[in-house]
């Protein structure tokens, strides 16, 4: 059985590590957890429904099999299963809530902060508690315009060395998702589609891109990862599921939602962290309110995925 976790060592950073006592008990017992990133809770949705959907969310990951561990950074300490008013805080903050990705992690420790954590921050508070899969809305990836603004998340970069399973609905509508996509393969990061040949584009089932594979079970998928790790393949894998059928929004109307956006963000110099909480809500305005109603339901979708994933893992290595 692969290790879990490790023993308190500074030089691994779990000595920086608290898990809440149920996500502590699971991985010893070598029970399936689930990593759930916050900045979806800071960021990603208005106050109150994101903290009732991040609620909702660690109760899909329990009703299927699993243990909730929503991450973020707590007083300077990285925290794998935040409690119910930790998640309240991150909730009615909003925004002003500190976005912490991997460059901003040592920092926001050394100064005893609080911050939502990106997938990127979550990957590695997950790797170094062992927790091997984590559900999320849409990962992070190169956007629009990037070749004059270079912005690219460090969401891939993330994907290509920490060994965690990412569920998602795909790649941000909002990114350009063919060069996020080469990005991908360039760093060895398999693309699975599930129950799918196409990649979904979060608020769409399909892209208008291939996936490198398609898996249709929890345990495919969870033998795909096992086997990727045990050849020392350190990287993690997306795994991406569609939106529900019943949820998912138009193509049209969200291209035609994003665009007007991005022209808003760039007359108004919205970029860097900003501009993805900026774009999300403003094509939720566009929407009139569609697209959150979709969030909300794809988040869901993920968690259901991630903890049977989860399970069928922690079975194979039992």
């Amino acid at each position: 059985m692969r290790e879990r976790s490790h023993a308190a060592s500074p030089m691994d950073g779990t000595a920086l590590l608290d898990c809440s006592p149920g996500v502590r008990e699971a991985l010893a017992a070598g029970r399936a957890v689930v990593a759930l990133e916050s900045t979806i809770i800071s960021h990603g949705m208005p106050y109150p429904q994101n903290v009732a959907t991040a609620r909702q969310v660690e109760a899909e990951v329990r009703a299927h099999g699993a243990v909730p561990a929503t991450v973020a950074i707590v007083n300077g300490r990285l925290k794998a299963g935040l409690g119910a008013d930790e998640i309240e805080a991150l909730g009615r903050a909003g925004p002003r809530m500190a976005k912490v990705s991997r460059r901003d992690m040592g920092l926001v420790v050394a100064a005893g902060q609080t911050g939502a954590t990106t997938v990127a921050a979550t990957m590695i508070i997950a790797a170094l508690a062992g927790i091997q899969v984590f559900a999320t809305g849409g990962i992070g990836g190169v956007h629009r315009g990037a070749g004059e603004s270079f912005d690219i998340s460090a969401d891939l970069l993330e994907l290509a060395r920490t060994p965690v399973g990412v569920v998602c609905a795909g790649v941000k509508s909002i990114l350009d998702i063919r060069l996020t996509l080469e990005v991908l393969e360039t760093h060895g990061v398999p693309v699975v589609g599930y129950g799918t040949d196409r990649l979904p584009a979060f608020f769409a089932r399909d892209s208008g891109f291939g996936v490198d594979a398609r898996l249709d079970t929890p345990v495919q998928v969870a033998r795909a990862l096992q086997a990727q790790w045990d050849m020392g393949l350190r990287g993690g894998m997306v795994i991406a599921n569609p939106i529900p059928e019943a949820f998912a929004l138009a193509g049209a109307q969200v291209e035609q939602a994003i665009a007007l956006a991005l022209r808003e963000a760039g007359e108004r110099g919205i970029t860097g962290k900003a501009i993805t909480p900026f774009l999300l809500e403003r094509v939720n305005q566009l929407t009139g309110g569609d697209s959150l109603a979709a969030n909300i339901q794809l988040v869901l979708n993920n968690a259901r995925l991630a903890a049977a994933i989860a399970v069928e893992l922690a079975a194979l290595e039992r």
